[in-house]
């Protein structure tokens, strides 16, 4: 038997063994768990994993080189995705390679101010600090719970040079009067689309209306790699400065096991370093490794092929919650989508009114005794989180609506692993809560 018949006979076996081992489960209202998020896979997903690790070519590779590719043009509409291993390290690396000397004076330097939000993830926020430049904190909107953009004017000063924000759980921000904001006044945005991939605006994805934009594949995200991100452009320089800040910060734009891609790689002479250094070893950016496993990217792969549905199904479930709850807003602010958007939701947020007979702790204790599972929204208002009491920042105005989510926000999931019954299930839970 040859290898390749020995390797059809092995991801064959892969296909039956998912039937196996992952066979479907009823749902026990009251017993079976209804997770906020999940993985959905399937023995295609585990064909594609085995499949790599049967090449044993252990990181970035040729299902990495795939994704990349078919992840920009197809889903964004882009030209450039550069795979990295999670959400988090996207940011960093996006908003890292703002910091180059090669983009002149347009670079960001130390003391520069990024505007952004307070009610977000931390890893929107986090690399704007560790690049020791200035947050400058803006207040968000209900029932959107996106970046307040009347207040993007005030929050400009003459050390002004970006704009990081996040689609709020698949909401897109006003992407008109950000863009008119950031083009009026040549700043840098970067989109951070880690829970909205396949979302519109104005009929265009997001994603495209930024110089840069982020994804995470974490389990709980549209698609999922385990762990995992990408950071996108159209623009072939900051696609270069991207690779390099993720690959150790290195000069050379050889692909992992290539060698001198540049037809001179003994023909350098940069910064102080003798003619002919390696080029291999040159670096022009204080960069990481954030590489992904070829093994990830390969169940990418695989993954993107369920998107669409996975995208239709996100929607679908929640606008079954949203119709099973509208008879509740006297007591719940439900959520809207932004004008001009089309949401690909990444959860269900509510807020529970300030006159409600009821705390938002004591609903999510109830559902979580029924096993429903609930998450906040995020970290609420950063500014009040142990770990950025004493960072060097600007708020801009109050954050009325910043400490409203923070007391009385939570989310529901809409993955595609809950079922209708299960949503019914919950739907019903809140009923009764209120009744």
């Amino acid at each position: 038997m040859s290898a390749d018949e020995l390797r059809e006979q092995i991801l064959s076996l892969v296909a039956r063994y998912h039937e196996i081992a992952f066979p479907g489960r009823e749902f026990v209202p009251g017993q079976t768990p209804i997770p906020v998020s999940g993985r959905v896979f399937d023995g295609d997903d585990m064909r594609y994993l085995v499949d790599s690790g049967l090449d044993f070519w252990l990181t970035t590779g040729r299902f990495a080189a795939e994704f990349e590719r078919r992840f920009a043009h197809d889903v964004f509409g882009l030209r450039y995705a550069s795979l990295v291993n999670s959400g988090s390290s996207a940011n960093l690396v996006a908003l890292s390679c703002l910091t180059s000397p090669t983009l002149g004076e347009r670079r960001l330097r130390p003391g520069d101010e990024v505007i952004t939000v307070a009610a977000g993830f931390p890893t929107t926020v986090n690399p704007i600090i560790q690049n020791q430049l200035v947050p400058v904190f803006i207040d968000v909107t209900l029932p959107t719970y996106n970046i307040d953009v009347r207040a993007l004017e005030r929050a400009l000063s003459e050390r002004t040079r970006a704009v990081m924000i996040a689609h709020t759980l698949g909401n897109p921000f006003d992407l008109d009067a950000v863009t008119a904001f950031v083009q009026q006044h040549d700043l840098w945005l970067i989109e951070d689309c880690c829970d909205a991939v396949g979302a519109e605006y104005s009929g265009k994805s997001v994603g495209l209306f930024g110089d840069l934009a982020t994804t995470s594949f974490y389990p709980a995200h549209h698609i999922t790699m385990g762990e995992g991100g990408a950071v996108l452009t159209d623009r072939p320089i900051l696609k270069k400065l991207i690779e390099s800040f993720r690959d150790w910060g290195r000069d050379c734009w050889c692909e992992p096991g290539k060698d001198n891609t540049c037809g001179k790689r003994f023909e350098w002479q940069l910064g102080d370093l003798p003619y002919g250094y390696d080029h291999k070893y040159i670096y022009s950016h204080i960069g990481y490794n954030l590489k992904l496993t070829d093994m990830q990217a390969a169940v990418g792969v695989a993954q993107l092929k369920k998107l669409p549905d996975f995208i239709a199904t996100r929607r679908r479930n929640f606008q079954r919650l949203h119709d099973g709850l509208r008879d509740l807003e006297s007591m719940f602010i439900l959520p809207e989508a932004t004008p001009n958007s089309h949401p690909s939701w990444f959860g269900f947020v509510l807020s529970v009114r300030p006159d409600a007979p009821f705390t938002r702790n004591q609903l999510i204790q109830f559902l979580n005794d029924r096993k429903i599972g609930t998450r906040l929204l995020f970290g609420g208002n950063l500014l009040r989180q142990p770990a950025y009491k004493e960072i060097a920042h600007r708020a801009v105005g109050t954050f009325d609506n910043t400490d409203f989510v923070m007391t009385n926000a939570f989310w529901i999931g809409v993955y595609p692993g809950l079922t209708d019954a299960m949503l019914d299930y919950v739907i019903e839970s809140f009923h009764e809560f209120v009744a």
